[in-house]
């Protein structure tokens, strides 16, 4: 599975750091929209359309989407097998609700909850004290 994720995200990178040290048998490979060769690498990605909700390709070469692929992600690496209660079909429809809420603020979201954290080209740090 791929996942394609935006790395200057400090909560997106939180995740997919998370989900990669579960990784244990190298079965999820990630990649940041915002790296340079990008486009080149994945033209059929809409790198416009990922930046708006995750997005992944299964080993089958088929694409999901959203709750979907964090569903999918965890359950490759056999963790939170409880997630697939956002999958039943009454749950579902608020949860993907809720999760397209998160998308579209979480740059605002990640400022909020982690406010010293800064991701650029992937890579997320402590901003030092002074920094904007």
């Amino acid at each position: 599975m791929i996942i394609f994720y935006d790395g200057n995200c400090p909560l997106c990178s939180t995740e997919m750091t998370k989900l990669k040290q579960a990784d244990t048998a190298n079965n999820i490979k990630l990649e940041d929209l915002n790296a340079p060769d990008f486009s080149e690498r994945y033209s059929y990605v809409d790198k416009d359309k990922a930046m708006t909700h995750l997005q992944a390709q299964t080993n089958s070469g088929e694409m999901i989407y959203s709750l979907d692929v964090t569903y999918q992600a965890w359950k490759t690496v056999g963790k939170y097998t409880w997630l697939k209660i956002f999958r039943l079909p009454v749950i579902r429809f608020f949860a993907d609700c809720g999760y397209l809420f998160f998308a579209r603020y979480r740059h605002s979201l990640s400022s909020l909850l982690m406010p010293n954290t800064q991701c650029t080209n992937g890579q997320c740090s402590i901003k030092s004290k002074g920094a904007k």
